[in-house]
């Protein structure tokens, strides 16, 4: 059960960066920048992180790599100590769910025993299944913990996931959010059109995942006929490796693009410009010219660069920098450095490097 306060921040919208790993050179976990990107986090205004999904490298789920409960303990307990001691109110935690129905389950209850709100509920170990098979996969999750839907992009979860799957999942009563992420018009109001027409708008947060197009998934209003009557929909809040870095900036982004639609103004010219430098920024990022194969490794690299951490490493080798990706990234940096907060880093870094 989640307390009122969980629910009323999940349900206002709020910055939620996917969280990296830090390594040292040996590929050994570097708990002092692990906990420094913690607290830059919460000292950034985001509302929650999610912790042992794809940013935070999909490898410490396997049990030879042994690092899914010491990260999630780490990040529970360094998060919450951080906002105790800066009188900010408790973050929402979420933990990446993976895996078969057996080991989904099985982490769903060390994330709910570790501290953690919800789980982002990964389906790509289920490709191929049916529809009622993954339906009932996430029913048996969402007993042991809250659940937050993720619909990922194909090219790293090789599934589309229907409307029909959408109208199934949103009537489990324990789904409390989705992440939107299919970083594609027509899947994403598949998930929107199916929330819609469920009859639990007002229960459902609506988190976007799609790093190709934040801004603009934020501004929208969305309306929906059902039945003859107008639904509305707003996807309030992020869930995003792209806010894994510059989270002061996302943070403010967030707070304006609220008093916009509050307001129900018109959009502001600046902000659409804004739009696609952001987008620009994460094509660089999330090495997308080449299918996203340099994606985490540039996350990290911005974080390196602000010294965030000190070594930008992998678990799975296949997973580096492509060729010229860090200049590319540095040009981003030195063309748009509005949409860095290198000097919020700067003046805060040695805090948060202390133990």
């Amino acid at each position: 059960m989640l307390s009122s306060h969980i629910i009323d921040k999940l349900r206002s919208g709020c910055v939620i960066p996917a969280h990296p790993l830090a390594l040292d050179p040996g590929g050994k976990l570097d708990e002092t920048h692990q906990k420094a990107l913690t607290r830059y986090y919460i000292a950034s205004g985001a509302g929650g992180l999610a912790v042992g999904v794809h940013t935070t490298q999909f490898a410490i789920h396997e049990p030879k790599i042994g690092l899914y409960r010491p990260v999630l303990e780490l990040a529970c307990e360094t998060a919450r100590k951080y906002a105790e001691s800066t009188d900010v109110r408790e973050p929402i935690m979420i933990a990446g769910i993976l895996g078969d129905t057996g080991n989904a389950v099985k982490e769903a209850r060390l994330a709910a025993e570790t501290g953690y709100h919800l789980g982002l509920l990964s389906l790509t170990a289920l490709k191929g299944k049916s529809i009622d098979e993954l339906i009932d996969h996430a029913k048996q999750v969402a007993e042991v913990i809250p659940i937050m839907g993720f619909y990922l992009q194909e090219v790293i979860s090789k599934m589309v996931l229907p409307e029909e799957f959408w109208q199934k999942f949103v009537e489990i009563p324990n789904v409390q959010a989705i992440k939107i992420a299919p970083f594609n018009r027509y899947q994403t109001l598949d998930v929107l059109e199916a929330v819609a027409h469920s009859g639990r708008s007002d229960e459902i947060a609506l988190y976007t995942g799609n790093d190709d197009n934040i801004i603009c998934d934020l501004l929208t209003k969305y309306e929906f006929n059902v039945n003859g009557h107008p639904v509305r929909l707003r996807i309030t809040g992020g869930l995003l490796g792209q806010w894994a870095c510059w989270t002061k900036r996302a943070t403010e982004y967030l707070t304006r693009i609220k008093s916009i639609c509050e307001g129900e103004s018109a959009i502001p010219q600046d902000m659409l410009t804004l739009a696609n430098q952001l987008t620009l920024a994460n094509k660089a990022i999330f090495d997308a010219d080449n299918h996203f194969t340099g994606c985490i490794p540039g996350i990290s690299y911005v974080l390196k660069q602000q010294g965030l951490l000190e070594h930008v490493g992998t678990l799975d080798p296949n997973e580096q920098l492509s060729e010229d990706q860090a200049a590319i990234i540095d040009n981003i940096r030195k063309n748009y450095p509005h949409l860095t907060d290198d000097d919020f880093v700067k003046e805060n870094l040695h805090k948060w490097l202390s133990s």
